[in-house]
């Protein structure tokens, strides 16, 4: 495999990916992958609209939620701008919006709400228990080398966040997937990220869109691509509890409560390792059936 599709290379490539360019009056350009998906990955133009927004509030506000809608399919061979909105900077909060465009069009719009740290009350509910640990599940290449169709794609495409899926992934063959109410994904980013919060929330969020949908086909034991379904991302929503590092593992626990007309809900928390729940992702995606 391309040494640069995975490791510290990937993960580099990652955050130049998520450094935009400020173009002034609170608008930024950003770029997608040389190699890549025929249309931008969801998680790429939502956390690159949380760096846009980011870097308009003061840092000592950190986010703690965000709500995007996907309008368009993205180009990944055109730059994306990004006009950032001042709602509201108030005592604690500050409310940005956030809107991507391209060939003069929406391709996503978010809101997204920071606050400065304030004592309170703290609770949250235990992570599900007897769990294997990531080290004792399948790594993508383990789990690839029985799909060797799928290799090819796998090894080109950038693979910043080593992603272990504790059951069958939805890109397995038709068949070859039980049924199950629960998805459970271990994930960290694939290396060492400087310590900003604020790139660690948008790596976050970038990796909250990978497998998020998938737990909707495991309550079918259905499968991405010929004999299942195609998806696209309708909208996202996420929300940050505790301090955390995206490089660090921390275990996706997602379930669907509703599938239909051809749509599909998903919720997925995260855990870090020793328990703490750091985040909270919702998501509505279509999926439609295709032909095997």
């Amino acid at each position: 495999m391309d040494e640069l599709a995975s490791g510290q290379a990937a993960v580099d490539a990652l955050v130049r990916l998520l450094d935009l360019e400020a173009l002034g009056d609170d608008r930024f350009l950003g770029m997608s992958p040389p190699v890549g998906p025929q249309r931008v990955f969801g998680g790429q133009v939502a956390g690159q609209a949380l760096v846009a927004a980011g870097r308009t509030v003061d840092p000592q506000r950190q986010v703690h939620s965000l709500h995007g809608y996907f309008v368009r399919p993205g180009d990944p061979t055109e730059p994306i701008t990004y006009a950032v909105e001042n709602i509201r900077d108030g005592r604690s909060f500050s409310v940005r919006r956030s809107v991507a465009q391209q060939h003069g069009k929406v391709i996503f719009f978010m809101s997204a709400s920071f606050h400065v740290p304030e004592d309170g009350l703290d609770h949250h509910e235990a992570a599900p228990a007897d769990i294997p640990l990531p080290e004792e599940t399948p790594t993508m290449a383990e789990r690839l080398a029985k799909y060797p169709e799928r290799a090819g794609i796998w090894s080109i495409i950038p693979r910043p966040i080593d992603v272990r899926y504790v059951g069958e992934p939805g890109w397995v063959r038709p068949g070859d997937r039980p049924a199950s109410p629960t998805q459970r994904v271990w994930m960290r980013i694939d290396g060492k990220l400087p310590d900003d919060p604020l790139l660690h929330a948008c790596a976050l969020t970038f990796a909250s869109d990978l497998t998020l949908l998938d737990s909707v086909l495991a309550v079918h034991g259905a499968v991405w691509g010929p004999g299942g379904f195609v998806g696209a991302s309708l909208d996202h929503a996420l929300w940050f509890h505790r301090g955390f590092r995206a490089d660090e593992w921390f275990l996706y626990d997602s379930v669907s409560p509703s599938a239909s007309d051809a749509r599909g809900l998903a919720t997925g928390r995260m855990f870090t390792r020793d328990g703490r729940h750091i985040a909270t992702a919702v998501q509505e995606g279509l999926l439609r059936r295709v032909g095997g």
